[in-house]
């Protein structure tokens, strides 16, 4: 059996549920010949800058024009114009990608990105390729662009996502409700009191995880000044230097400040609340862990999505202020019951074996 997943790098969330992907497979399925594939690194240099730096930019310099280009290619009246542009650019751009699926031609090609599957989906209803091709969506809710014809099976994390999928025209038959892959890192037990002890913090004291992502955007400096006298507060800056620089400075008591780290999982087993965006491989992994999210700098779209999705489950706060984020943080601090609460409401839509059902879903 020979297996490609496939994902494109803009964004580590797609890169990461490939990545855990790729990992069970290669583990629990060792007679199957498996290749990791970023579709990007099989266009044109200038493409993959432009895909990813394109990306980048808008997040943090245009806000407003990925929420213009979101909500614009999300109007059905516009779909067979906006679909056309993009198979096109896709099509013209990938023709690597193209010759090597269809070289390959593999039993599955699992994509966790809708640029890939794109592709695939094209080349399977031309008969070019025959493979079995599958779509894990990364988000819960669903953008236009991750419906793809020649798409045998989408992957979904919740019922409102499989809802979604349904009122767009597919058929519920291929769309199975798995979860968002995530490493397996994140499901294993620890024991919060050691970890505790070897990161330098008070094991019983409530904490708080600030983290949003590589960008570090955000006003995290902020935050950790509203409420660090009362809690115990983590502050992960990832890749923005001029955060770290300026929060080690302020030297605030009782708040711990990282730069890029590898160890998420740690310091998201050590705290009741992380504050962070609502990305979707970033709530796939709270939900394994059961921490308490209150959601910040959402990106227009997706993430906004994602909020609303987990609303209507009874999980994860949006504030609309500084001011709620702190009376939201010192509540919860007053009432573990609503911790409780909350995490049961996680238990109903976390799916700890999502990988091997996914595995199972396919082979």
């Amino acid at each position: 059996m020979k297996v490609i997943i496939t994902y494109a790098s803009a964004g580590a969330g797609h890169r990461k549920a490939a990545e855990a992907l790729f990992g069970y497979f290669k583990d629990c399925c060792p007679q199957a010949e498996v290749s990791l594939v970023d579709v990007l690194e099989k266009t044109s240099k200038f493409f993959k800058f432009s895909y990813t730096r394109g990306y980048d930019f808008l997040i943090r310099r245009a806000i407003f024009l990925w929420h213009f280009a979101f909500w614009l290619t999300s109007l059905k009246s516009l779909s067979k114009f906006t679909r056309g542009v993009a198979l096109v650019t896709n099509k013209s751009n990938a023709k690597r990608f193209s010759e090597f699926l269809i070289q390959e031609n593999p039993d599955y090609i699992i994509s966790t990105h809708f640029f890939p599957s794109e592709v695939a989906g094209y080349l399977k209803t031309k008969n070019k390729i025959k493979s079995k091709v599958i779509t894990v969506i990364t988000d819960f809710g669903v953008h236009p662009f991750w419906i793809s014809p020649g798409t045998d099976l989408y992957i979904v994390a919740a019922e409102y996502t499989k809802g979604k999928l349904i009122s767009l025209g597919v058929d519920a038959k291929r769309v199975k409700k798995c979860g968002i892959p995530v490493a397996s890192k994140f499901l294993q037990l620890r024991r919060r009191e050691e970890l505790a002890v070897a990161l330098g913090l008070k094991p019983d004291k409530f904490t708080v995880l600030i983290m949003t992502g590589s960008f570090g955007i955000g006003p995290l400096a902020e935050i950790a000044k509203l409420f660090h006298q009362e809690v115990q507060i983590l502050v992960v800056c990832a890749n923005n230097l001029k955060l770290y620089e300026r929060l080690q400075k302020s030297n605030l008591p009782g708040v711990l400040v990282f730069g890029f780290i590898d160890n998420s999982e740690e310091l998201m087993a050590v705290s009741d609340i992380i504050i962070t965006k609502p990305g979707g491989l970033s709530i796939a992994e709270i939900l394994a862990i059961e921490l308490i999210p209150i959601f910040i700098s959402a990106i227009p779209g997706q993430e906004i999505e994602n909020i609303k999705a987990l609303r209507e489950i009874g999980i994860g706060f949006a504030p609309s202020s500084l001011r709620e984020i702190k009376k939201l943080v010192l509540d919860l601090k007053l009432h573990p019951e609503k911790i409780s609460a909350m995490k049961e409401n996680m238990r109903k839509i976390h799916r700890p074996d999502c990988l091997g059902e996914i595995c199972h879903a396919i082979c």
